[in-house]
C-alpha cells in the first residue's frame, strides 16, 4: 500500500505531460499562490495564538469552567470534562495537552478518558478554523458561521457524553 501516492503522483505527472501542460510552470504559480495565501493568513494565526495564551495563562478558562459545571452536572456532564469542552473549539494543540493529562491522571479506559477521547475526535477547533478560512479569502462578516459551528461542538460534546454512557457504562 506504500505505493499508492507515488502511482498516483506519476500518473497525474504523465497525464499532464500527454495534455502538454507545463508541470514545472503550473507548480511555480501553485507554490507562489500557497505562500501568498500564508502571507494573508499568518496575521490572523499569530492574534488568534496570542489571544488564545493570553485567555489561558489569565484563568478565564477555568473561571468559565467553574460558571459552567452546574449546568453541566445537570446535563450530566462529568465535571472533569468541561475545560475540555470549552478548550477544544479554541485550542488543538491546548486541547491536545489536556487531554493527555486527563487520560494519564483517569486513564484511557475511564469514563472521563473515554468521553473526553470521542470528543477530542467529534469537535472541531472553530475558531482556528474560521480564522484560518475565512482569513485566508478576505471574509469579516461570517454571519451564523460562529453561532452553528460551536453549536454543532455543543452538539458533539453532548453526543459523546451520552454516547459513551450508553455504549460502554
Amino acid at each position: 500500500m506504500s505505493y499508492i501516492f507515488p502511482v498516483i503522483l506519476l500518473s497525474v505527472m504523465a497525464m499532464a505531460l500527454f495534455k502538454r501542460v507545463p508541470v514545472f510552470e503550473c507548480f511555480l504559480r501553485g507554490a507562489k499562490s500557497g505562500l501568498t495565501v500564508l502571507l494573508e493568513i499568518t496575521p490572523v494565526i499569530v492574534g488568534f495564538v496570542a489571544m488564545i495564551e493570553v485567555m489561558k495563562a489569565s484563568g478565564l478558562f477555568d473561571v468559565f469552567s467553574s460558571l459552567i459545571a452546574p449546568a453541566a452536572d445537570f446535563l450530566g456532564f462529568p465535571k472533569e470534562i468541561v475545560p475540555m469542552a470549552l478548550l477544544r473549539p479554541v485550542s488543538g494543540g491546548g486541547s491536545t495537552a489536556l487531554l493527555s493529562d486527563l487520560l494519564s491522571q483517569y486513564g484511557p479506559d475511564s469514563l472521563i478518558g473515554r468521553i473526553t477521547s470521542v470528543m477530542s475526535g467529534s469537535t472541531e477547533t472553530t475558531f482556528y478554523a474560521i480564522a484560518v478560512y475565512y482569513g485566508s479569502v478576505g471574509v469579516s462578516k461570517t454571519r451564523h458561521t460562529l453561532f452553528c459551528a460551536l453549536l454543532a461542538d455543543f452538539t458533539a460534546a453532548c453526543l459523546a457524553v451520552v454516547t459513551v454512557k450508553l455504549l460502554m457504562y
